[in-house]
This record gives C-alpha cells, structure tokens and sequence, in this order.
C-alpha cells in the first residue's frame, strides 16, 4: 500500500511500506528501524520479531515516548512481557501489530502530536 506524500519535507511520517520495504523521506529501508518525529535510526532492530530484546525497547525509550508502537512484520508477534517490561514500568503503552498496523497507526499518532516512537521490523 501507498501513502500519499506528505507536503512537510521533513517530516518522519511513513509514506508506504510493504515487502519492498518501508518508506519515509523519499527513501526505502528493507530492515528493521526505529522512527520518532525527530529521529530515524535504520540500524535499530532485528530481522524478526522473536528475536526483540529488552535493549531493543531502551533505544525505543531515549525519547521519552508516551506509546511505543512495533511492526513485527507481514503477522501480529506478542514478545515474552519481559522483553517490555521496562516500558510497562515506566507507564509508557506499548503495541504490537504487524508492520503495516503499525505503519498506519504511526502516522496517525504523529499527526495528533503524541510523543510516538515506531520499531518496523521488515515483512
């Protein structure tokens, strides 16, 4: 699926993903990568869901987040609990779904001015 293009040139916002990989700024990324409003770091995360980790999820809360949303890929993954049970500590929702989900719900949270931080695991 395609998003439309953004008219703010710097913005984070996902402008398409699928298998090809994920979009933002005019540029495609095949792996997996965290994105915030102010940050994009394509060397973030695994290949694929079940190997998350906890020190994957600290890098997800540099930015003092108010909701971390993953994309696990082409299906919904639920990770062990103590793979996030350092955001649950600190009160910050956290949300699994499948790449695309997350992509859209992303967005959506980005447009309402939430503190949202994004990990993208590939399809």
């Amino acid at each position: 699926m395609k998003f439309a293009q953004t008219e703010d040139a710097d913005s984070n916002r996902v402008q398409g993903y699928g298998p090809e990989g994920t979009q933002i700024r005019e540029r495609r990324y095949t792996h997996a990568l965290l994105v915030s409003a102010e940050r994009l770091d394509p060397d973030w995360g695994p290949a694929r869901a079940e190997a998350l980790t906890p020190e994957h999820i600290a890098a997800l809360l540099e930015g003092d987040p108010q909701v971390i949303v993953i994309g696990t890929g082409a299906r919904q993954v639920f990770p062990d609990p103590a793979v996030y049970r350092e955001a649950i500590a600190r009160g910050v929702g956290v949300e699994f779904m499948d790449t695309g989900a997350a992509c859209r719900t992303f967005n959506i949270l980005l447009a309402e001015d939430r503190r949202v931080v994004a990990g993208l695991l590939p399809y």
